[in-house]
């Protein structure tokens, strides 16, 4: 079923690794709740079954726990006049743990917000400070604590391993926090120099020295064997939950379900093609407040391109790629293709394969990206009736 995802593009400050959509002027914030009310309605079709319930909505950022009470009212009050919303429906908010006062909570509670993702990043102080981040190590884990008395059991926190370091100490006591805290859902990203970020330029200028990727590699074990060990399951490569605690709304991303982006940078997907907002918040505002209009482009995507979004999704889950439907809705053949790739996969302990499902072994999921690339490097060819 559908989902619905509202990017809130505004932050106190900017963490230095972050090269998402944001900006750290409030001074359209106003302006850019009201444009977004006006894009539900602009775009209360854009999915293939309109009528269809809404079974995940997620709110990212940007930091969307700046919103106030009044304008998540606002915000909800639209998206039940604009679409259909299921009642068992998954309400996702993310939200920095500076944030999470009690009063915040309160709201949030009262809210349909059933679901939090809070972005801890790290219980080490000289780390928040290196990434940036608002809030302390102390706010890491009394923000959850908080969340969970006020009611909310549905939570996920993010941390970020290969932060540079003398050894693993730092890291495994993190991770030592977190099973504390007794949360159902983990995401946990590898630190990740882009370019036009503040790491990024001081990597450039030779002020910041990244760790070498034996120490992430290092960092990413210590995380599974130490998340298993505590009965989480990986689902996908940075995803972990305890049984039957999957995110809906992400999954249903890497199952290729439908889902409408609202706001400046927000991507949306019909089953066909691909919409990309204007990544401008005044451009935003101004197209959907003045024209009436959403300033978007659209890629209409070919068998070759579905063919690929389905491997680069599919192979980081744990559900695997299905080589039979690539083959057979999708006409790419990797089984007759490919072969002596595939077979070096196996041979390697990179994948397994079973029942023409591909899934990529704890090896494999370090050189994910690799493996994709390899594999829908060649165009599909036809397959015989």
């Amino acid at each position: 079923m559908p989902g619905l995802y509202l990017h809130i593009p505004f932050c106190k400050q900017a963490c230095h690794y972050c090269d998402f959509h944001f900006s750290t002027s409030m001074g359209l914030k106003g302006q850019f709740v009201e444009a977004l009310i006006k894009e539900m309605a602009l775009r209360r079709t854009y999915l293939p079954d309109p009528s269809a319930l809404l079974e995940t909505i997620y709110f990212g950022g940007g930091t969307p726990s700046l919103l106030t009470a009044e304008e998540l009212t606002q915000i909800f009050d639209a998206i039940q006049t604009n679409f259909e919303v299921s009642p068992q429906a998954e309400i996702t908010l993310e939200a920095n743990p500076d944030d999470l006062t009690a009063d915040k909570l309160a709201v949030l509670a009262a809210s349909p917000v059933n679901r939090l993702s809070i972005g801890l990043q790290s219980f080490h102080e000289p780390h928040l400070r290196l990434m940036n981040r608002a809030h302390s190590a102390l706010e890491s884990s009394q923000a959850v604590r908080r969340a969970q008395a006020a009611g909310f059991e549905n939570i996920s926190v993010d941390l970020i391993y290969g932060v540079p370091a003398a050894g693993h100490g730092i890291w495994e006591e993190d991770l030592g926090q977190l099973f504390d805290l007794r949360v159902p859902h983990v995401s946990a990203y590898a630190l990740t120099i882009e370019p036009d970020t503040a790491f990024g330029r001081r990597l450039k200028k030779g002020t910041f020295v990244a760790p070498p990727e034996e120490f992430v590699a290092q960092q990413f074990e210590i995380l599974l064997t130490q998340l298993r060990a505590h009965g989480y399951e990986q689902y996908e490569i940075s995803n972990f939950c305890q049984p039957g605690r999957e995110s809906r709304h992400n999954s249903n991303y890497w199952r290729g379900v439908p889902y409408l982006g609202l706001g400046p940078s927000a991507h949306s997907f019909d089953g066909r093609s691909r919409q990309y907002a204007v990544a401008n918040n005044p451009q935003y505002v101004a197209a959907v407040l003045e024209r009436g209009e959403v300033p978007a482009t659209t890629e209409v995507l070919s068998p070759l391109d579905q063919a690929n979004e389905y491997l680069l999704t599919t192979l980081r889950t744990s559900r695997g790629c299905d080589l039979r439907h690539l083959r057979d809705a999708l006409g790419l053949n990797l089984l007759a293709d490919r072969t002596e790739y595939l077979g070096s996969l196996l041979t390697q302990g990179m994948a397994t394969l079973t029942d023409d499902t591909l899934r990529l072994t704890d090896a494999g999921k370090l050189l994910a990206d690799h493996i994709t690339l390899e594999l829908f490097a060649e165009a599909p060819s036809a397959v015989s009736a």
